[in-house]
């Protein structure tokens, strides 16, 4: 049998009250190079009595006090990025699939649905870059249903996508408002300067990286952990050591020459850094990250314990608040740690901070939550993400195939 999903009812859908008309600005980290672009992923959900009207009227009500993101983009007076509140609204799809949920293995990877079937697709005369939110609700045979979300990355980052979802979630479980006001406040967000480019834009080739999925054992995380603290006397989280598991395993399995470097991204969440610009308390919905790497040697990684890993890990993450500081007080010197986009590269991103596991429409969190862009520019990995075994799950599309099997033989040996 073939699985397949049936679009039922496409509409745009707007605020369900008038909504305030203005032109307003984004922040500097909005409006960064190659942050206008929509992620996909989507959240899967146990069974529930007619999910999509009930998203679709919450989602109509979160607009109101979320009127921004039913907008357009626009160019300001300065010739900046901007926003204008139009309340034109955001595309949903209520869609319906023809198995249950057990039969597809609850979406875990490799999808039975084709992905593009998961989320919604606009009409050939809408401009996807100006819609900055899509929603597909589909609903399964068992009473289960995904939602499916394409959010323009420009307008929010995973924590603020994380919270207009939980807004949508409040109002559809019978709350008169969502807990937390979103806040715009982009002009709040200092400038820093910006540096002139060099020649003319890069060109860059994608990557055919290999999809895969591993799981860590918590007793193996927790062994780390303490050893970590028995040799430094200090504190390691679930991220670090995981992310120095992957980056040591991959640089033995790909196997660049000893003196070429490689390069460890991740995001680093900074509405903590930005208290002094931004309103004390929560609701800010837009670009708070601040890349970060470590870069070193391939044979240093390649020969180093992971408790070493893990140190440079530490050190890089505790430099980025006086690092942020200077760069958004005008040192251009201090600006995001930017690594080349190539295979030595490789980026870590946690979603166990996100916020995405605490949306309930009203019949229980999400059975998983799972990212469906493929930005296959660098090799990345999604950690630490819960599983149903004791320990956590890591998504990854991180090494060419050639590379694969010496890549799962050095993670085996390590987990």
């Amino acid at each position: 049998m073939s699985f397949s999903v049936t679009n039922l009812a496409p509409a745009m859908v707007g605020p369900c009250e008038p909504t305030p008309s203005a032109s307003l600005p984004l922040s500097p980290i909005d409006r960064a190079p190659g942050m206008r672009r929509l992620i996909d992923l989507f959240l899967v959900f146990g069974p529930a009595q007619d999910p999509a009207k009930v998203v679709r009227e919450a989602l109509s009500r979160a607009l109101v006090s979320y009127y921004p993101v039913a907008g357009r983009f626009a160019v300001s007076d300065s010739g900046e990025l901007a926003v204008a509140c139009t309340g034109d609204g955001i595309w949903f799809v209520e869609a319906s699939a023809n198995c249950s949920l057990k039969d597809v293995n609850n979406l875990e990877r490799p999808f039975m649905i084709p992905k593009e079937e998961l989320i919604p697709c606009l009409p050939p005369q809408v401009k996807q870059d100006d819609v900055f939110l899509m929603l597909q609700v589909t609903q399964f045979r068992c009473g289960g249903y995904a939602v499916g979300v394409r959010f323009n990355h420009a307008i929010f980052d995973g924590v603020g996508v994380a919270q207009f979802l939980k807004a949508i979630a409040e109002l559809a479980r019978g709350l008169a408002q969502p807990t937390v006001e979103p806040i715009w406040c982009r002009e709040s967000i200092p400038d820093p300067p910006k540096l002139l480019p060099q020649g003319p834009p890069p060109v860059f080739q994608p990557l055919a990286l290999e999809q895969s999925i591993l799981d860590v054992s918590q007793d193996r995380i927790d062994q780390i952990k303490n050893q970590f603290t028995s040799e430094t006397g200090q504190k390691c989280s679930k991220f670090d050591v995981v992310s120095a598991m992957v980056w040591h395993c991959r640089t033995r399995a790909i196997n660049l020459e000893p003196q070429v470097d490689v390069h460890l991204a991740f995001p680093v969440n900074t509405r903590r850094l930005l208290q002094e610009v931004l309103p004390k308390e929560e609701g800010y919905y837009g670009n708070c990250v601040y890349p970060m790497a470590v870069t070193a040697p391939s044979e240093k990684i390649e020969n180093a314990s992971i408790v070493e890993i893990v140190s440079l890990i530490r050190e890089a993450k505790e430099s980025v608040p006086a690092r942020f500081s200077r760069w958004v007080k005008g040192d251009p010197k201090e600006g995001p740690r930017m690594v080349p986009l190539e295979y030595g590269s490789f980026c870590v991103t946690d979603w166990s901070q996100v916020g995405f596991y605490e949306v309930d429409f009203g019949w229980g969190g999400p059975i998983q939550v799972a990212p469906l862009t493929e930005d296959d520019l660098i090799p990345w990995c999604i950690a630490p993400v819960p599983c149903s075994k004791r320990g956590v799950r890591l998504l990854l599309r991180c090494v060419l195939k050639e590379h694969l099997e010496a890549f799962h033989h050095q993670m085996m040996s390590l987990v």
